[in-house]
């Protein structure tokens, strides 16, 4: 699951690493350390340009909003449950199968939050005594410090309420991709555990290496079962995983201090 991210990185940066050929300063977000569901993000993907007799796609950084919304949906509500598209089922499901054929991007994050109930929790919880147990944060990236680059999905929506030329008359939404968490030991572990991302969460989101950017992003790629062996998990021992404070969990906390790795034993630890 991806339920929340940091993405502190300049839109100057990301047109670097991605190697962007256009990108709207009036598009420009602040560096945010809790990104949460229904907020505006960067997405990097390929495009043919409006109004431009040239049909190559080319290389965009585009500010879209986190919740994909089908075509086909006649409101926009159900966006905030559409966070997330499972890589095993991707190709096949009506709210992003056509997304999957034409529409992938590229979501770019420092890193993302996951949360794991402790084990001094988990028996409180199942001994009746607890109801809501407490959780740890762990903050997710990639051992070297690279950009944590998460396959993406992006759609149109039209707002059939409002007229042709109104600024809201189009929505522009994206999810994010997941896949089943590597069981592998990380590139660098807390003391006291996760030892693998699967200890944290059955499921993380799918990283693309550098190597497989293009492909990803080629409009021109249509075949599902081609696409497919692009969901493929990156190799084992990329990632890193630390604790990070419980603020984190309150969507109104942001800040650089959330990525803060806490020290010492983490209470209620579940490893």
């Amino acid at each position: 699951m991806c339920g929340r991210y940091a993405a502190s990185r300049r839109p100057e940066d990301l047109a670097g690493i991605f190697e962007i050929e256009k990108w709207e300063p009036e598009e420009t977000l602040e560096p945010d350390y809790n990104v949460a569901p229904t907020k505006e993000v960067y997405a990097v993907l390929d495009r043919p340009l409006k109004d431009v007799a040239d049909p190559r796609p080319v290389r965009q950084l585009r500010k879209l909003k986190w919740g994909l919304v089908p075509s086909w949906a006649k409101t926009p509500e159900g966006g905030a449950r559409m966070i997330n598209a499972r890589a095993e089922s991707v190709h096949e499901k009506p709210a992003f199968r056509r997304a999957f054929a034409a529409r992938r991007c590229i979501v770019p994050a420092d890193g993302y939050y996951e949360w794991v109930t402790g084990k001094q929790e988990r028996d409180l919880e199942v001994e009746g005594k607890k109801k809501r147990p407490r959780k740890q944060p762990y903050f997710v990236l990639p051992a070297d410090g690279s950009v944590f680059a998460m396959a993406g999905l992006y759609e149109f929506w039209r707002d059939r309420t409002l007229p042709d030329d109104h600024p809201q008359a189009w929505w522009v939404t994206c999810s994010v991709i997941t896949t089943e968490a590597e069981s592998s030991p990380l590139a660098v572990a807390p003391a006291e555990g996760p030892y693998a991302l699967a200890d944290i969460h059955p499921r993380m989101p799918l990283m693309l290496t550098p190597d497989r950017w293009d492909a990803w992003l080629d409009p021109s790629r249509t075949d599902p079962d081609d696409l497919r062996e692009l969901l493929a998990p990156p190799p084992p021992g990329l990632m890193r995983a630390y604790p990070v404070t419980t603020a984190v969990s309150n969507v109104r906390n942001n800040g650089p201090e959330l990525l803060k790795e806490l020290e010492g034993p983490v209470e209620g630890t579940l490893f």
